[in-house]
């Protein structure tokens, strides 16, 4: 059985894009379309950035650069592999 589709609207720098979905995928798309104005407004507020496109720029270089460097953003990768370690333990006894 195929997953059910949704379509949904994100707002990114105050533009709206309409999306159309898988329901397991409406949590994570919503976290990554705040992250994105997260860091616009970032680079708005602290480096003078004045054109929402240019901010947009910027975050995609950030994101662009932590992936190239083996990280996700707002993932801690460490943080998970030591849980699954943990439970790993648990398991064995």
């Amino acid at each position: 059985m195929s997953e059910q589709e949704i379509s949904i609207k994100v707002n990114i720098c105050d533009r709206f894009y309409p999306l159309r979905i898988k329901t397991s995928e409406e949590e994570g798309v919503r976290k990554a379309a705040k992250t994105i104005n997260e860091r616009a407004k970032f680079y708005i507020d602290n480096f003078s950035v004045q054109d929402k496109q240019d901010a947009l720029s910027m975050v995609s270089l950030e994101f662009a650069s932590d992936s190239k460097e083996g990280s996700t953003p707002g993932i801690d990768i460490e943080n998970i592999n030591n849980k699954l370690k943990e439970l790993e333990r648990m398991l064995e006894i």
